[in-house]
């Protein structure tokens, strides 16, 4: 029983098998954390500054463009130099930029600008530091435990996601920016220790020259990957039509009241349901047929998010709902089952996240690996973002409830047509990875 019990948990043999993957994944897991602290500092403190919503949104615009150029380039590079030393080149960058801005909230000097400008900065180093850090782990790991190396990567979502925010708000309000700037750079030390300590890490096979000639052949070969470029269309699919976060702020304002902190409740629990379904990720890392995994995980995620769409149109129907609804008086029977449904959605990504993230790191060769981490970075940063402009448009039209639930059944129905028409996609076998 003892024995059944752990096959279920996740897969720990990564940390015993290799003290370099360790290393490394303790520096993200606390860098990241720390990153989140600044994320969300320079949020509040743009507000501070402004007193406005759309100059918040503009810190996630500002860095958006950048960020995909950045992660596009940083692709390139690690496979064209040592991937040790891209990542501690960008590391470094950002290492600079967060001080910057911890010198800068210290001395005073800060400005609405200087916010803008350093983000930038941070996001663009990030996605280098990102697509460099998928291409090494192939390289740290036999091939069998990359699904379990992507559980562990869930559960530093997981934590960054749940524990971050909470964090940076409680730090801004009883320490000040400049200390929560502060701790993110003493968090970013771990990062350089799990770098530093890594062996060189030269791509191999043939290499090309970072530039556009680089880029093209990145894109021929993706072209010729049936596979891998399916799954990037897919996760398009359930960014773009299954990602409510846009919404949380009105949901808790006017359906399901208790204002901030609802927000605050929904937006954890798909980070819960990411954590937990890490957590007892043991069966998924024995799955090996991935293509299929992926289509049920997302088609899963898509019935979730329709339940969503279910609980806010029982909201508007008034289930459950007090005399009142609004900041001080909540619907707490919907808000907690919309927190099931939401995290329900969160494991079904994650899941979907670990075998998209193991075929990636095992069908594509070496020499490839950073440039298609690179063009992932552009598919995770442009999905949500465009997720976001689907719900909130279509809410305008029409009303909160509605995105969602459409949203839902036209992820299970896109997924399954686009699924159904490519056989090798089903056919995928992890024991024997094909792009």
């Amino acid at each position: 029983m003892a024995r059944l019990g752990a096959r279920h948990f996740i897969d720990l043999r990564p940390f015993r098998t290799s003290p370099a993957f360790t290393r490394l994944w303790i520096g993200s897991t606390l860098s990241g954390m720390g990153g989140q602290l600044t994320i969300v500092a320079v949020m509040l403190h743009v507000y501070a500054l402004t007193s406005s919503d759309l100059a918040v949104a503009m810190v996630a615009v500002a860095g958006l463009v950048p960020m995909v150029l950045a992660g596009l380039y940083g692709g390139m590079l690690a496979d064209a130099f040592d991937r040790r030393v891209v990542a501690l080149s960008a590391a470094a960058v950002t290492f600079a930029s967060t001080l910057l801005l911890a010198i800068l909230a210290w001395t005073g000097n800060e400005t609405v600008w200087w916010l803008y400008a350093l983000s930038i900065v941070n996001s663009a180093a990030n996605s280098i530091v990102s697509a460099t850090r998928s291409a090494i782990t192939p390289r740290l790991l036999p091939r069998e435990l990359l699904p379990a190396a992507a559980a562990l990567q869930g559960i530093t979502v997981g934590i960054m996601v749940m524990a971050g925010p909470a964090l940076a708000g409680v730090l801004v309000a009883f320490a000040g920016y400049a200390w929560t700037y502060s701790i993110d750079v003493v968090l970013m030390t771990s990062l350089f220790l799990g770098l530093w300590t890594l062996p060189a890490i030269r791509p191999e096979g043939v290499i090309v020259k970072p530039g556009l000639e680089s880029l093209r052949d990145g894109m021929r070969f993706l072209k010729g990957a049936a596979n891998i470029r399916l799954q990037y269309i897919l996760d398009i699919i359930a960014m773009t039509f299954g990602q409510p976060l846009a919404l949380f702020p009105g949901i808790g304002a006017v359906l399901l009241g208790g204002g901030a902190i609802t927000t605050g409740i929904l937006t954890a629990a798909v980070a819960a349901g990411a954590f937990l379904s890490s957590l007892f990720s043991g069966p998924v890392g024995r799955v090996r047929a991935h293509g299929v995994g992926i289509q049920r995980s997302i088609q899963v995620y898509g019935a979730a998010i329709a339940l969503f769409g279910a609980v806010l149109l029982a909201a508007q129907l008034g289930w459950f709902a007090p005399d009142t609804v609004g900041e001080t008086s909540a619907n707490t029977v919907l808000i907690v089952l919309a927190c099931v449904v939401l995290a329900v959605s969160g494991a079904a990504d994650n899941v979907s996240a670990i075998f998209r993230s193991t075929m990636m790191q095992s069908a594509v060769p070496d020499s490839m690996r950073g440039r298609l981490q690179g063009v992932f970075m552009v598919v995770v940063a442009g999905g949500p973002r465009i997720g976001a402009l689907y719900a909130g448009a279509l809410a305008t039209l029409t009303t909160l409830w509605f995105p969602p639930l459409l949203g839902g059944f036209l992820i299970i129905a896109l997924v399954g047509v686009l699924v159904r028409f490519n056989p090798g996609f089903r056919a995928y076998d992890a024991e024997h990875p094909v792009p």
